[in-house]
């Protein structure tokens, strides 16, 4: 049977059309490919070669930002050949598509692991085995890694002190830096006093512990006191102490070390604070005080309330910092005189005992406590419209 004349164009043009398409595809396709390829030759070529440093530099700056840019020309050219419905979708990939493919591959691979490697004894999973034998061999102890971080008494001290760096290492990291930005801003020294009091957080926090430990540093009585604290104590003619040190107040020798983030944190939360601060309109601060209210009334009636969003998002992003911590206990206490924290649990667990098995297992529970506080964090950014 012949088809009319128009039929058989429409079908040679659905034809054409739909080849195009599948051409378009495929070269949709195979290009990143390509380009993803070239990106891990380079990668492997900055890793193994031999070549002088020089050469080396030169092609990291070109693997690197160039690679970046061409990888973006490509996709952005092949997203606009595709038709118009799929281009609407894919278009915004292309900008956020490196990010997802660098994140999947440093943060959500290495973790899919940890956690593999957390349900194995000491010496993790054996080489050489397949999925079934892994799970099959003596090695395999499932969660009883993470029974025993929830059992394990050095665990429970660890949990305790992150409970308390966030109770009082946050709370009062936010508290001062609301106080201080409130203080600053009616002082006609505003950026004098806002520089020194964020100046610390140019320190890092090893950087703040060595300093600190030189404050706490301490002698045994009758020596000449190096640490300032002591000097100023036995002044006073009391005897001297090592602070963080100090066993018979322990768990609440962990505050001199809370002091440390304290000192380092409340800068960062002053300065977001501030600028929230300068968001009031000043119309509303002037009707309160026309109506009579105090400068007390004023701050909690007024301000908290309308930087409450701003708040909450200093205040969970420091509790992050403190339910991490590592660097000022590690460097201050190493974990001794009942200091020990999450991650110096895991550091010990993994790089000193070597069991890996363990030590992965508290990985993963310090990032299923750190989860809830970051997406809490995002919705609070959310709520404000920040993106």
């Amino acid at each position: 049977m012949n088809l009319p004349q128009d039929e058989r164009n429409d079908e040679q043009a659905l034809g054409a059309s739909l080849l195009s398409l599948i051409g378009r595809t495929l070269i949709a396709i195979s290009i990143p490919i390509i380009a993803f390829y070239v990106l891990y030759q380079g990668f492997i070529f900055l890793r193994d070669s031999k070549a002088p440093a020089g050469i080396i530099a030169i092609v990291a700056i070109i693997w690197g930002v160039g690679g970046v840019g061409i990888l973006f020309w490509v996709f952005n050219n092949l997203v606009e050949l595709l038709p118009d419905l799929w281009r609407g979708r894919l278009l915004p990939f292309v900008f956020v598509g490196p990010a997802i493919a660098i994140m999947s591959w440093y943060l959500t691979i290495p973790t899919l692991r940890t956690f593999w490697i957390s349900l194995f004894g000491r010496n993790g999973p054996e080489d050489g085995l397949n999925f079934i034998q892994l799970l099959g061999s003596d090695n395999f102890v499932g969660l009883s890694n993470y029974a025993a971080v929830f059992t394990d008494s050095l665990m429970r001290e660890a949990f305790r002190n992150n409970l308390m760096w966030i109770a009082f290492g946050s709370t009062l990291s936010v508290a001062f830096g609301l106080i201080i930005a409130v203080l600053a801003d009616r002082s006609k020294f505003e950026k004098t006093a806002k520089s020194l009091i964020f100046l610390p957080m140019a320190i890092s926090f090893v950087g703040a512990s060595v300093i600190w430990n030189f404050i706490y540093e301490y002698r045994p009585a009758g020596q000449v006191q190096i640490g300032l604290l002591n000097a100023i104590v036995t002044s006073l003619g009391n005897q001297p102490r090592a602070w963080a040190q100090w066993v018979d107040i322990s768990p609440w020798n962990n505050l001199f070390l809370i002091v440390i983030v304290i000192w380092l944190q409340a800068g960062f939360a002053m300065v977001l604070f501030s600028a929230a601060l300068k968001g009031i309109p000043e119309e509303l601060l002037e009707a309160g005080r026309i109506d009579g209210a105090t400068e007390l009334q004023i701050f909690f009636r007024i301000m908290i309330p309308y930087i409450q969003g701003t708040l909450i998002s200093v205040w969970t992003t420091v509790v992050i910092f403190t339910l991490k911590i590592f660097d000022v206990v590690w460097v201050m206490t190493g974990g001794q005189f009942g200091t020990h924290v999450i991650a110096t649990q895991f550091y010990r667990q993994s790089f000193t005992n070597r069991n890996s098995g363990y030590g992965s297992a508290i990985a993963i529970v310090l990032l299923i406590a750190v989860i809830p506080v970051m997406f809490y964090n995002l919705k609070q950014f959310r709520e404000q419209d920040a993106f």
